[in-house]
């Protein structure tokens, strides 16, 4: 396929970013794999020179801050490059001017930079509103120059609604969340919160580990405890199997993609599923996962951005004919709405 144009989306005073992001979550656990840093670091120069000019991290991403930290200090400082990183509470906080403070500062110093991009915050006990005054306090440190935008990551509609009415308009630009064809649950309030409070929805397992690919048609069930398998396909085949359907019904939705992607020049399965959530209201960009230095797909993810890569009233009906056989518009009765399966 001939080469393609990103598109581009603005995110609060963050303009014309790239709307496929390079996750980093895979350098939080050998499991995934590893490579030589500087493998990676040349990997990372490899997607900035295709285009694909933002990455998301995270603080308990292993050494992800500071690879990229390093990676970025090799560029000029007119590059357009995003850094999204994350504070995490998954413990009791008591969100203090100072404790907020030190966890943007030890982002600042692990990535080498005077201003993190875009600041991702979660709050793991929605129980204690601590998070409000967090994220009040994460807004004074905006204010003040240490941080260029505020996202939410993995918080749910309620409480994304509650957020960007107290801090009010423009605050909160993004929410980092799981979406999905298997992993419906943002279309049902999420969007709409979104779109009232101007909110961009960054996506996350919109490929399933890898399972939404070319590579699992025609393929029998695999061993859910099986070595093969990474972390991140263990996750979505217990949600593929138990919360959305069956690997029957899963094989139809990949014949289905496949079909769609054949009625398109050069497409993959991959690539029709990226550009489903894509067109989604709300969406972004989407985070795919790369196991920087040992496997990446850069030359079939760029061809989502292909005037040819548009899907059809005809592709959207056949995929929703398969949908709803599915359990997919049950899952955030099941297990919760965004985020929920997290605490």
């Amino acid at each position: 396929m001939s080469s393609a144009t990103h598109e581009t989306f603005d995110l609060g005073p963050l303009k014309g970013i790239t709307r496929l992001w390079c996750g980093l979550w895979q350098l939080s656990s050998n499991a995934w794999g590893s490579a030589p840093v500087p493998r990676i670091r040349k990997c990372m120069g490899e997607h900035v020179g295709l285009g694909f000019a933002a990455f998301d991290m995270a603080d308990h991403y292993g050494s992800a801050e500071i690879i990229y930290g390093q990676f970025r200090k090799t560029l000029p400082s007119s590059a357009n490059v995003v850094g999204a990183t994350k504070w995490c509470v998954f413990k009791p906080t008591t969100p203090s001017r100072a404790v907020v403070e030190s966890a943007v500062r030890e982002r600042l110093v692990r990535m080498q930079t005077d201003r993190v991009d875009l600041l991702q915050f979660h709050w793991q006990d929605y129980s204690d509103k601590g998070y409000l005054s967090a994220l009040e306090i994460l807004n004074d440190l905006r204010c003040e120059g240490y941080i260029s935008a505020i996202g939410l990551c993995n918080f749910d509609t309620i409480r994304t609604d509650e957020i960007c009415t107290q801090l009010g308009p423009g605050i909160i630009v993004s929410n980092q969340v799981q979406f999905s064809l298997i992993d419906t649950r943002p279309l049902h309030g999420m969007t709409d919160v979104c779109h009232r409070h101007n909110v961009k929805l960054l996506t996350y397992g919109t490929l399933c580990g890898g399972f939404l690919a070319d590579r699992w048609l025609d393929q029998p069930e695999p061993d859910l405890y099986s070595g093969d398998l990474t972390p991140s396909q263990r996750k979505y085949l217990d949600m593929i199997v138990k919360a959305w359907g069956t690997w029957a019904l899963f094989q139809a939705l990949l014949r289905c993609l496949r079909g769609i992607a054949d009625r398109h020049e050069g497409m993959s399965i991959a690539n029709v599923a990226t550009r489903w959530v894509l067109d989604q209201p709300c969406v972004g960009a989407v985070l795919i996962g790369a196991r920087l230095g040992l496997s990446d797909h850069l030359t079939d993810n760029i061809n989502v951005f292909h005037p040819s890569c548009r899907l059809t009233n005809e592709d959207n009906r056949a995929i929703e004919d398969i949908l709803r056989y599915s359990n997919g518009r049950k899952i955030i009765t099941t297990i919760g709405d965004c985020g929920a399966e997290y605490r």
